[in-house]
């Protein structure tokens, strides 16, 4: 097996370990890059079709590029869609757009305690009614106690210190002292009771090797990677706090070509994201509380 075989066959094989061994399961998906990129490896590890729901968590300012691609391709695909929103944090105008929050406060109304609360059930949630084409009100309550995250341990400093199957406590907190380790391909999955569990089938991956499968599989991304005017974006996230890069690559050949020439190699991929730079910590504060 060439690399991308090989990175391939082990999130499969992650995949397939957590269907099998937990009940309440399902897929985060950002609509960025790695996480649809786990999405194609899910739709491979089950025949084409994903047996789990994949839930978005809704800031409501995601650039809109990202929503109708996201709509698009859970409609091509036949996706079990959630969604999930802090409605009352919007409704109010609680966040950092609006100017009563800081950006890292918005986070965490926007995207931790969503997620916490779409996550528990506590909160509405909303499914995608393929028949109607639109979101109608989710019956189901049952909480989602495993969750399958593309986190990726080159992107973000704190996201390497995660393991492949990673115990949260109940309340989603994660105590980055106490994982289990990982040695030899061996991954724990018996847990306690009540452990929430983020399952990690991309850790191992680089940002070109991410490039790489969606040229080789020919992955349908968000335009939004794509340069226009000589920008694109490299991470996505909330249009008030996301910056494009300079580039003109406007292919996915060229991004690959781009990323093998070094040119970013001092350059964060997560430097155009702002909430990541405030407080001295930014992303790891939020990930100590449940956020992705």
């Amino acid at each position: 097996m060439d690399r991308l075989e090989a990175l391939e066959a082990q999130s499969v094989y992650i995949l397939r370990e957590a269907y099998a061994k937990f009940k309440s399961l399902v897929m985060l998906w950002s609509i960025g890059k790695d996480s649809t990129v786990m999405l194609w490896m899910a739709r491979k590890a089950f025949g084409g079709h994903v047996p789990f729901p994949l839930v978005h968590i809704d800031t409501g300012y995601k650039i809109p590029e990202m929503i109708k691609y996201r709509d698009k391709l859970a409609i091509e695909l036949g996706l079990n869609m959630v969604i999930g929103q802090n409605k009352q944090a919007l409704r109010e105008k609680n966040t950092f757009p609006d100017g009563k929050l800081n950006r890292i406060e918005c986070c965490k109304a926007l995207k931790t305690t969503a997620l916490r609360n779409t996550l528990s059930g506590e909160w509405p949630r909303y499914r995608l009614d393929h028949h109607k084409k639109k979101y109608v009100l989710d019956e189901d309550k049952e909480p989602y106690t495993g969750v399958i995250v593309g986190v990726r341990a080159d992107e973000e400093g704190t996201r390497s210190k995660e393991r492949y199957f990673s115990p949260r406590d109940k309340n989603n907190d994660w105590d980055v002292a106490d994982q289990p380790p990982e040695l030899w391909n061996q991954f724990k999955t018996d847990f306690a009771p009540n452990t929430h569990l983020r399952i990690h089938p991309l850790l191992d991956w680089t940002e070109l090797d991410i490039w790489l499968y969606i040229q080789k599989e020919n992955i349908p991304v968000t335009s939004l990677y794509l340069a226009k005017n000589g920008k694109r974006y490299r991470s996505l996230g909330c249009y008030p706090c996301t910056k494009p890069v300079d580039s003109n690559a406007d292919t996915i050949a060229k991004i690959v070509e781009e990323l093998r020439s070094g040119k970013f190699s001092n350059i964060a991929e997560r430097s155009g994201r702002d909430q990541d730079k405030e407080d001295g910590g930014g992303l790891e504060t939020l990930r100590l509380d449940g956020y992705m």
